[in-house]
């Protein structure tokens, strides 16, 4: 590791680091651009064959089923129609009776609760409610009737598709259980009873009784609003249609052709929106990751390194920013950088600038200004995280480094970047995602401003999440919104995918040397 620009005059190695260093970029550029295209094709052959092998396995499932009942006997054969038959006659009668009851509860539920839902999913309602009033072609009042939520036709319905998958696969562990207790009696063998059976679900079963609720509990309040949420993106639900007064209905794949080529009128100005918040949320993402992440690292190094007194002390006085909530410092300096606060009047005084600059009415001194305070508020996080990792480097690569004649910025991109880059890429492409999706910053600093006439409810430094609770909240444009989220998440875990596969310390933990 010898240090060979020290042998060099500056002007040489100079140019030969800034040229090996773009070298090293335009690959890096390359190989994230291949990656991306390589990731393409191959979503698309494994989704191909995640599909045929999809209905293969369904093929192959009724067929095993269909074998079962022909070798069945008549107790296997009648627990197709009664669940818990075949583990009830066998004395398996907690069992049997608990198949028994989860299927007739689930029925009586779909069709005394849910079906009237169900059997609308397809329109999402049509009666109308209609409030009390004179009706003049009868000449007569009429009263309210009420007709069709649109909302909870939707939301019903798939809770009722979710019961139906659950059913089903309760009934397949009840023939499960049927034919496996008449291959115990054809043996001579006598099915496990309630004893045994509650002795493995306490011991090498355990992961199953303790997860059965936690997963119960996780489709009803995340798969199902989840599932909701996404599929209000091919509704046309928004101000206009807000149930139970008017109905929202299905309009296809409608919402994600306007958000990608416009409309003429009110959604002329989507795509264009759309394209520059993206590009945006990437810059933000970049330096808000990146930055944060070298400036913690040269400040852990800073107060680390040997001969600094009072390390405790100025450890302190970073930890303080995030002692102190988030949102009351942004509001704070919010205070302090809009137009009439006291930084810009100072400014002004010392006639650095005029009274038409602003910190945050103009769009790319808003960008910057969101950047910079954004350092100020995460450098504290990467510090602390990095600090320990930095205290674990082996100091025998520095004292060899040391004998190669490697100088301090040698040692510092030659042995402690790679081995941060090791340990915390994956912390890394996580924070990278976060800022993608950071609201608190930019909404409690900037609020998304400043305001633009050709953006579609959206203001300059607004990133793709603070869009997405605008038109939530402000603008009661659901289907928009629900759509944008599918955009974001696609994005998030595209990238996730892709950067998590080239990270060395997720391919190989043990191969940093």
């Amino acid at each position: 590791m010898k240090d060979e620009s020290k042998s060099m005059p500056f002007y040489v190695w100079i140019p030969l680091s800034i040229w090996d260093t773009l070298v090293a970029f335009l690959k890096s550029v390359f190989g994230f651009i291949s990656s991306i295209v390589i990731s393409i094709a191959t979503f698309f052959y494994r989704f191909g064959r995640g599909f045929v092998r999809f209905f293969v396995l369904l093929y192959q499932m009724f067929a095993h089923y269909i074998r079962i009942f022909i070798k069945g006997d008549k107790h296997t054969k009648l627990s197709y129609l009664i669940m818990g038959w075949g583990a009830f006659i066998h004395k398996q009668y907690v069992k049997g009776i608990g198949y028994f009851v989860l299927q007739v509860g689930i029925i009586t539920s779909i069709f005394t609760v849910f079906w009237k839902y169900l059997i609308k999913f397809t329109t999402l309602g049509t009666d109308v409610t209609r409030p009390a009033g004179f009706d003049e072609t009868c000449n007569c009042y009429v009263p309210a009737t009420e007709g069709d939520n649109s909302m909870l036709v939707l939301l019903f319905s798939i809770a009722a598709i979710l019961l139906i998958f659950g059913l089903f696969y309760l009934y397949t562990l009840n023939i499960e259980t049927a034919y496996k207790n008449q291959q115990l009696v054809t043996a001579g063998k006598t099915p496990q009873g309630f004893k045994k059976d509650a002795d493995e679900l306490l011991n090498h079963r355990f992961h199953v009784t303790v997860l059965t609720f936690p997963t119960i509990f996780a489709f009803t309040f995340t798969v199902l609003p989840l599932i909701f949420m996404i599929l209000l993106a091919f509704t046309n639900f928004d101000r206009f249609h807000q149930p139970p007064g008017t109905l929202f209905t299905w309009v296809g794949l409608d919402n994600f052709m306007a958000m990608f080529s416009g409309q003429a009128g009110y959604y002329r100005f989507l795509p264009g929106t759309l394209v520059q918040i993206l590009r945006w949320s990437f810059i933000w993402a970049f330096f808000a990751t990146f930055l944060n992440y070298f400036f913690g690292i040269i400040l852990a190094l800073m107060i680390n390194k040997k001969g600094i007194r009072l390390k405790k002390l100025w450890r302190t006085a970073f930890v303080i920013t995030i002692a102190v909530p988030q949102f009351i410092s942004l509001l704070v300096i919010n205070f302090f950088l809009n137009d009439l606060g006291p930084l810009k009047n100072f400014f002004v005084e010392m006639g650095w600038v005029g009274q038409g600059f602003s910190f945050l009415g103009i769009a790319e001194n808003a960008r910057i200004t969101v950047i910079i305070v954004n350092l100020w508020v995460g450098v504290p996080y990467t510090m602390l995280m990095t600090s320990g990792i930095l205290m674990n480097i082996p100091q025998d690569l520095y004292e060899s480094a040391t004998i190669d004649g490697a100088g301090t910025i040698t040692k510092f991109f030659k042995i402690t970047m790679p081995y941060m880059f090791f340990v915390t890429g994956p912390s890394l492409l996580t924070a990278f995602i976060g800022n993608i999706n950071s609201f608190g910053v930019i909404y409690f600093l900037t609020g998304g401003g400043p305001s633009s006439q050709t953006l579609f409810q959206a203001g300059e430094t607004d990133l793709l999440v603070t869009w997405l609770f605008k038109l939530t909240l402000f603008e009661q444009d659901y289907k928009m919104a629900s759509t944008l989220g599918i955009i974001i998440f696609i994005i998030s875990s595209f990238i996730s995918l892709i950067m998590f596969s080239k990270i060395k310390g997720v391919k190989d933990e043990e191969a940093f040397q």
